[in-house]
């Protein structure tokens, strides 16, 4: 194995800085994975600009990682050395540089990690992990929607709708897939050009969000696509969108469904009159409910549904270079902006 290399962070504000990293070790539940490909979140660059979440500098960022397996620690046997895998990394939880991505190897929890397919290459994998996790985190805990677990071989929807406000994000994206799986069937939100894509991806309807008409649209889609209404994953929470996704919980069915909004930030103080607005934390499906739900995501859903083609993986990455030397340009290109695509940084291996 050669030595770890790593885009740290040296300080709060400052630029990355690609420098050699410690040969980290695997210890209980944990897997070491050489990375070859990473996406980009929209909060790291609000991490490197306004210094929060983390606690202690130098670190590393970076949540999302797809790579081969080195090594895994004894007692794991959901992955193997030479497993090619995609995986969730904990470091902004643990507050342990070991677990972020942005390095060469990455030290992740098993229980976070799922192998993939031939048929998927890393730099695709790559953009699935923390969309996952952080959908499954207000899809499935009983504070939240509390659906049913996801299954790979589900067939159709049985009755429960939910509004995705924000389909055509990569954790609306996540959050359409695992509600259809889970045997929900989905209303979502996103502007036309995106239609096709989030209809792709398993939702009965889309509506424009930009559409004067859209509270009174996304009631209509909603109650014609089941007969109970689930409640809503809004996975933009800004600029507005928990206060329309509240009014449209508040009217589906005459408000007498789960009148619960699961959002990806901190909600507003007051939305509608018997709605409840509530942030998740993608990592709670590893930390609470004895990690019933990353289980169930990761070891039992992912592997099956990557296989037969039930997950895609999708937004599309978009490539902005290889090597972690181009990790830096790629929070750059996230904080500019983009639409239905996850940035992403290939061959990190060849570091």
């Amino acid at each position: 194995m050669t030595k770890n290399v790593a885009a740290w962070i040296p300080k709060a504000k400052a630029l990355l800085e690609v420098k050699e990293a410690p040969d980290w070790k695997v210890e209980k539940g944990e897997v070491l994975v050489e990375v070859h490909s990473v996406s980009v979140q929209p909060v790291d660059w609000k991490i490197q600009d306004y210094d929060f979440f983390v606690k202690e500098y130098p670190f590393i960022l970076g949540t999302d990682v797809a790579g081969t397996v080195v090594e895994v620690a004894d007692g794991v046997t959901n992955v193997k050395k030479g497993d090619r895998v995609l995986a969730h990394c904990s470091g902004l939880g643990t507050g342990q540089a070991k677990h972020s991505g942005f390095q060469k190897y990455s030290v992740v929890s098993a229980l976070l990690t799922s192998p993939i397919p031939d048929s998927v290459s890393f730099d695709e994998a790559t953009v699935l992990p923390l969309a996952l996790s952080t959908a499954a985190a207000g899809l499935y805990q009983k504070d939240h929607l509390d659906l049913p677990l996801p299954k790979a071989d589900a067939t159709k929807a049985e009755g429960k709708v939910i509004l995705v406000y924000g389909g055509s994000s990569s954790v609306g994206s996540a959050a359409i897939q695992l509600a259809v799986a889970s045997g929900v069937a989905v209303v979502t939100t996103c502007s036309p050009a995106n239609f096709d894509l989030v209809k792709s991806l398993g939702a009965a309807a889309a509506i424009d969000y930009r559409a004067d008409s859209l509270v009174d649209d996304a009631v209509r889609a909603i109650e014609a696509a089941g007969s109970e209404f689930a409640g809503v994953y809004d996975a933009i929470s800004e600029k507005g969108t928990v206060e329309k996704s509240a009014e449209i919980a508040s009217k589906a069915f005459g408000g007498k469904g789960k009148l619960h909004v699961a959002t990806t930030l901190p909600p507003p103080e007051k939305v509608a009159d018997g709605v409840k607005a509530a942030g998740v934390f993608a990592l709670d499906i590893l930390f609470k409910e004895d990690a019933r739900i990353a289980k169930a995501v990761y070891l039992d859903f992912v592997p099956k549904a990557l296989q037969n083609g039930s997950l895609k993986p999708k937004p599309d990455p978009l490539v902005v270079g290889k090597g972690l030397e181009k990790v830096q340009e790629g929070l750059n290109v996230q904080k500019k902006g983009v639409s239905a695509k996850k940035v992403v940084v290939s061959d990190i291996a060849s570091a």
